[in-house]
């Protein structure tokens, strides 16, 4: 008869051997079946600067137009100043009629840029299928680089949207925060951070986690021009900084 004893260690060995083959077959498909290591399980997701620039030749005001404009009364006829408004400047422009019946100059500002993580943190590519991410914002801040404006510009909005979306009037460009009015001339001493909305951050990590989709990030507001104020002139150049992490 076999020892009990004898029994027993075969048992033990057999058992050791099991969990040796097991662990070499972990070990192996996490090299090459798609598994991921904890190793590569932390990215950092800093972008590139993306550059925004408000430059008011852009609207091709005629002077003279839009002085004639802000001079006309609009009280019967409101309309009056969207007419001259399309003869004042070429694109990007409307006419309103404010309360004390005066006609004003509306200047769109309408500037995107287009992330795709992919192509700017190509190391995402390691995690193979995984169709999600977990991301984390750390900040997003702005620079205002240089400025040669004479006004100041407004409140401006930051979006983000599909790639297909350009206009920060489409349905479809979410606010997720603000940039404050920057005054004529002005720059910045050191990066400000955007004042995001309640639910901003959660926008730009739902755009962000789903790394494979591009989008756009999308500056927009409007100076309003007024009887007795300076038509724009001159440029701002701003950066935007998004600085993040992932995991899985």
């Amino acid at each position: 008869m076999v020892a009990a004893s004898s029994v027993s260690g075969v048992l033990k060995n057999m058992t050791y051997l099991h969990m040796r083959l097991g662990a070499l077959v972990v070990a192996a498909c996490a090299a090459g079946c798609g598994l991921i290591s904890s190793d590569v399980a932390d990215f950092n997701l800093d972008l590139p600067e993306k550059n925004f620039s408000i430059d008011a030749s852009s609207w091709q005001v005629d002077d003279a137009q839009a002085q004639m404009l802000l001079g006309m009364n609009c009280g019967s006829a409101p309309a009056v100043c969207n007419t001259a408004a399309q003869a004042a400047c070429e694109m990007n422009c409307t006419g309103t009629c404010n309360a004390s019946q005066r006609c004003e100059l509306n200047l769109d500002v309408s500037l995107y840029q287009p992330i795709n993580l992919l192509t700017e943190k190509p190391e995402l590519k390691s995690i193979n299928d995984q169709p999600v991410i977990r991301v984390t914002i750390d900040s997003v801040t702005y620079d205002v680089v240089t400025n040669t404006l004479n006004v100041a510009t407004p409140e401006l909005t930051v979006y983000v949207a599909p790639m297909s979306v350009m206009d920060p009037k489409d349905p479809e460009a979410v606010p997720i925060g603000t940039i404050a009015s920057i005054d004529a001339g002005a720059t910045t001493a050191s990066s400000e951070a955007i004042a995001f909305n309640a639910d901003g951050r959660a926008k730009l990590i739902g755009m962000m986690s789903t790394y494979k989709t591009p989008f756009n990030v999308i500056v927009g507001s409007s100076i309003t021009v007024r009887q007795g104020q300076m038509v724009p002139m001159g440029k701002l150049d701003a950066v935007i900084h998004i600085r993040a992490h992932a995991g899985l």
